[in-house]
């Protein structure tokens, strides 16, 4: 006899039980419970949730009315400003996809991804115009250009456009009547990760992990509504790792900053009584290392959010001896930004700040709405033993993984080999159930058939009180076939010898971790702020380099 589930029988899904997620829903609430609640501030101007929402529908009206829609793209050229804010409603309210482009890349990467991306409109900021005329010249069917004239900028820029931005939104509808995507699964924007080798990559991300992502940011970093959020991060990073889509659901206050500059940081956080901001950790070790009497007057409680493979424990100790409270999360563009979070124990407490920093160091456990963290051997995708000592490559599946890499099916079925999303970042997992990276899988260095972090050891570097920054890497040795090589920036009329910081390390770390040299300079980064290790790479194997 066959058995019937009465559970799955005429209760089927409709329109009254049923809608796709979206975070789209969530700036049509905002301004509907909470109009006259000031949403962005930015310089002078200043608006509510009922005016960003007005502003995000014209937005949508009008490149409606230019054609776009389910399945085109709309590339964004610009700072941390109200238009960026309002391109993460408006344009996916189109039906299209969202490309904020980083503001740091040359113009042959900005040309790549809008030919890749094949951008209809290009929304672009003054400030960008000289980069972005060159990428025009390049690109094989040019968008239609608008222009964002931020009175906030003071610097020099050409007007490329057909019109600029206040113009576009006048011609626009403030009731538009967008509708939420009819799958969740459809695209909503679309992220280049800044590879260090040959072209980026497209992730896609879609309405539901947007949206999770949206909601759990709040739920993680317990964000009381309300909150009022400090753009330090970049708004093209991983769509601000979701943040313009989980203010509009906390019903926040977005403080919009062009450039990250601890003086405007310290005041804008005591004008608006910023609660939160988020950053890489160059960032928050810009705000330690800034004048004390910066942070005169601020008296109310700042919540950091700190991202990255392994900031290190100076940092750590360094905010919490400022006042700061830090939470360290870690993720990558394909996961939409955080998706693990450093989730701190009671315990913890009890401990000194060494051991404090620490635990707080590590990257976690899984995102609330990531659905699946694992330290697996990659080769026969099997969890490694927690142990605190065998490596693994971290791997994700969930939400908040990407679709997959756009026009690249055979990558992306790479990295989404056995059912999980394979990071590239190695690390053990330890007994207590947290992941701590060791390093990328491209960083170890094998130097007598022994693997080193190179984490590890940047890790010691930056425990001497004269490193602002530091990073290790590899370098041919005609003996071991590799040794560590570290390359060293030293904060402001800091000294110290070479021999100095050797001996430094000696102190902390096994001998054969210890590098062999050390190189004194100021370290290239990435156009989002990270160490250009395969830059210290090419120098390592230079004599010159490290002579």
């Amino acid at each position: 006899m066959k058995h019937t589930n009465a559970y799955e029988t005429d209760l089927d899904r409709n329109a009254a039980n049923f809608a796709p997620l979206t975070p789209l829903t969530f700036i049509e609430r905002a301004a509907y419970v909470y109009p006259d609640r000031p949403s962005v501030v930015h310089g002078a101007r200043r608006y509510t949730w009922k005016e960003t929402y007005s502003r995000c529908r014209r937005l949508a009206s009008s490149l409606a009315r230019r054609g776009i829609g389910i399945g085109d793209t709309v590339a964004v050229m610009a700072a941390n400003t109200p238009e960026m804010v309002e391109c993460h409603f408006g344009v996916p309210m189109t039906g299209a996809v969202l490309n904020t482009l980083n503001t740091r890349l040359d113009a042959d990467a900005i040309a790549f991804m809008l030919n890749h991306g094949e951008a209809k409109v290009l929304i672009t900021d003054l400030e960008f115009s000289g980069t972005i005329a060159r990428a025009l010249e390049q690109v094989v069917h040019p968008p239609v250009v608008i222009d964002i004239d931020d009175k906030e900028y003071d610097g020099a820029g050409d007007l490329l456009g057909e019109k600029d931005y206040e113009a576009l939104l006048a011609e626009g509808d403030p009731d538009f009547a967008w509708h939420p995507p009819a799958d969740e699964w459809m695209s909503i924007s679309l992220n280049y990760t800044s590879g260090t080798t040959g072209n980026p990559k497209g992730v896609v991300y879609h309405h539901r992990g947007a949206y999770l992502n949206g909601v759990c940011n709040i739920v993680t970093w317990g964000m009381p509504q309300h909150s009022v959020y400090l753009w330090t991060l970049p708004m093209f990073h991983c769509n601000g790792w979701c943040f313009p889509w989980t203010m509009a659901a906390n019903a926040g206050v977005n403080v919009c900053l062009r450039k990250v500059d601890p003086v405007q940081i310290f005041r804008l956080i005591k004008e608006h009584k910023v609660t939160h901001y988020c950053g890489a950790p160059i960032v928050h070790t810009g705000l330690i290392n800034a004048d004390p009497a910066l942070r005169a007057g601020i008296a109310h409680k700042v919540s950091a959010m700190v991202a990255g493979a392994a900031p290190p424990a100076s940092m750590i100790e360094g905010m919490e001896k400022i006042g700061f409270d830090l939470t360290h999360v870690y993720g990558l563009t394909e996961t939409y930004g955080p998706a693990t979070v450093c989730a701190r124990q009671e315990e913890w407490a009890a401990l000194d700040i060494g051991q404090r920093a620490e635990r707080n160091g590590r990257q976690g456990v899984r995102y609330l709405m990531q659905e699946g963290l694992a330290v697996m051997d990659a080769e026969t995708m099997t969890p490694v033993p927690a142990d605190g000592e065998t490596m693994g490559e971290i791997m994700f599946r969930g939400n908040i993984t990407m679709k997959g890499y756009l026009k690249n099916p055979k990558t992306t079925a790479e990295t989404f080999a056995g059912g999980w999303f394979h990071s590239g970042d190695l690390a053990v997992m330890q007994p207590d159930g947290y992941v701590k990276i060791k390093d990328r899988s491209k960083d170890i260095i094998i130097s007598g058939g022994e693997n080193i972090s190179s984490l590890e050891i940047e890790e010691a570097l930056y425990r001497h009180p004269a490193v602002l920054a530091a990073a290790a890497v590899a370098q041919p040795d005609p003996k071991w076939g590799e040794t560590p090589c570290a390359f060293v920036e030293l904060k402001p009329d800091a000294t110290v010898t070479e021999q100095e910081m050797i001996a430094h390390c000696r102190a902390h770390l096994a001998r054969f971790k210890v590098p062999k040299a050390i190189v004194f300079c100021v370290l290239p980064k990435t156009s989002t702020g990270k160490i250009q290790k395969f830059v210290l790479r090419e120098l390592a194997r230079s004599a010159k380099a490290i002579e």
